[in-house]
């Protein structure tokens, strides 16, 4: 039996500087809208955060992605970290009357991280052996529901005590490490330097000639444009959840802020399950099952719980299947980036993955602002409910369109992760 992708030396160390920054993300994540709500005092003040967030990245995230395919990602992540620590300063400044900085802080802060988590991305298949990459990926998934587990209430923590200068300190703390981490890994092989200098107008030529590229790179493959219709379809349902979970759960559950802080954390804990159980599962199936099966059990379970209310509204019953969705969603997600490191060239991995992550965010900005805008005539549960099919829809497509995908993969991995072996043997890991 092969030994965990933990064993490897450099794959612990950027799998442990992405819980740490992904914990400091979420620190952020609960602290600028509780700064903002208590500020403004109204809910449109802290929605304002998501949008600051939401609008760069759409705007600059598969351009972003570009730059990670140009740039050597060690470095990449290293050096963001840093500028991510200190891009938290001026929120020392922030007050009432002085919000700018807030959104500002935000924008900054998303963009970074629409850098930052598709170099880590990218690396993966240059430190570990193809046959380790779904493991690999599974592991990552643990660490991001543990980010989310320990950020949310230290993010809440660290708000109540020390006020937003706490949550800058902590989150500053967590930035360095991050970096001192990636430090440590060996650097990677080194690419073949770019002959003679360039002009401005050349450079920004080429930046629009790669972005097409990588746009072009999804289009040419049918399990790519699988994979991308998908990421949007589910990205709709996440932004109509996110609208009406709370709707919901206060509304028909009859559930008091406690318990709503409690079911929307606890899925969490059936990521970190689905990590370590996906690990198995990535070795006996396809990606292309994992998508498929994960998807239709989450949209079953999702059927199940928004009209489950009439039989009962005990909150128990409620985080149970909560934390039942947590495993099929780090299926899903597993296989995705699984066989998209695995389909895509590794020239075209960061700017691929950057455009994936940029049409969900504008898909999920399409499902909070329908969801806003048609839940109170159509009503909570229909709306959940169509949420809720387009995850099985999503399952469907994966099992019918990625059939080939195992294959595909097989072949395209000889070429796109060719090196993968050599670069391991590079840089002294052992075999597995």
């Amino acid at each position: 039996m092969s030994r965990s992708p933990l064993f490897r030396r450099d794959y612990a160390l950027i799998w442990t500087a992405g819980l740490v920054s992904d914990t400091g993300d979420w620190l952020l994540m609960i602290a600028l809208p509780l700064f903002a709500f208590s500020a403004t005092g109204s809910a449109l003040g802290a929605s304002a955060v998501f949008l600051a967030e939401l609008i760069p990245m759409l705007l600059a995230g598969t351009f972003l992605g570009v730059l990670v395919d140009r740039w050597d990602p060690r470095r990449t992540m290293i050096v963001v970290a840093l500028i991510q620590g200190v891009a938290l300063l001026p929120l020392l400044a922030a007050s009432p009357d002085r919000m700018g900085i807030v959104y500002a802080v935000a924008a900054v802060q998303a963009c970074l991280g629409a850098m930052i988590n598709p170099a880590r991305q990218s690396m993966v298949p240059r430190l570990l052996q193809r046959d380790e990459l779904g493991r690999g990926n599974a592991l990552l998934a643990i660490a991001d529901n543990l980010a989310r587990l320990v950020g949310s209430p230290l993010g809440g923590l660290a708000f109540a005590v020390g006020g937003l200068p706490g949550v800058v300190i902590v989150d500053a703390v967590s930035f360095g490490v991050t970096a001192l981490l990636v430090a440590f890994t060996r650097p990677l092989p080194a690419v073949a330097p770019a002959q003679g200098a360039e002009s401005a107008p050349a450079v920004e030529r080429r930046l629009l000639r790669e972005w097409v590229e990588g746009i072009a790179t999804i289009v040419r493959s049918r399990e790519l444009r699988t994979i991308a219709v998908i990421a949007v379809l589910g990205s709709v349902a996440q932004g109509v959840f996110l609208v009406l979970f709370i709707v919901y759960v206060t509304q028909d559950l009859g559930a008091n802020d406690t318990e709503v802080g409690l079911l929307r954390g606890v899925q969490a804990i059936g990521g970190v399950l689905g990590g370590l159980l996906t690990g198995v599962l990535i070795r006996r199936f396809a990606p292309r099952w994992l998508i498929g099966g994960g998807y239709l059990v989450f949209g079953a379970l999702s059927l199940l719980t928004w009209n489950l209310a009439p039989v009962t509204t005990a909150v128990w019953v409620y985080a149970g299947l909560f934390i039942a969705m947590g495993l099929p969603a780090v299926a899903t997600a597993t296989g995705e980036i699984t066989l998209v490191q695995t389909l895509t060239p590794r020239a075209t991995l960061g700017r691929v993955i950057a455009a994936v992550t940029t049409l969900s965010g504008a898909a999920q900005g399409v499902g909070l602002l329908v969801a806003g805008l048609i839940a109170e005539s159509v009503g909570t549960v229909r709306v959940l409910d169509a949420q809720a099919s387009l995850y099985l829809l999503c399952g469907v497509l994966a099992l019918v369109f990625l059939g080939a995908a195992k294959a595909g993969a097989r072949e395209a991995g000889e070429g796109a992760n060719d090196g993968v072996t050599d670069s391991a043997a590079d840089v002294g890991r052992p075999a597995s």
